[in-house]
């Protein structure tokens, strides 16, 4: 994680040791673990926020584009049905209602 070695390691608990003592080391280093521990489950949960916001996202996208598709195959297979029925007149779309004339 942070590449600290085991002789790193030993450095900074024996300076530990000598700036805190005996009596106080143990505390510390529970608190510091404390710290840490908060600090992982804060990151894992922000982490997988974010991935269920890139998947969610995501299946947005899909569902978009799968909705593009059936809309664009829907409209080819009326084209094909028209262009290969010959003398076959288009279906008229259903959204525009005829208008009267005055």
């Amino acid at each position: 994680m942070f590449d600290i070695s085991f002789v790193e390691l030993m450095l900074i608990g024996v300076v530990a040791l000598l700036v805190l003592g005996p009596e106080r080391l143990p505390g510390a280093a529970r608190t510091l673990g404390g710290f840490i521990r908060r600090a992982r489950s804060s990151w894992t949960s922000v982490r997988g926020e974010i991935e269920r916001e890139l998947a969610a996202e995501e299946l947005k996208r899909s569902m978009q584009k799968a909705a593009r598709e059936f809309d664009l195959s829907k409209d080819l297979g009326s084209v094909t049905e028209s262009i290969t029925k010959p003398g076959a007149v288009p279906p008229k779309p259903a959204d525009n209602p005829p208008q009267a004339h005055d």
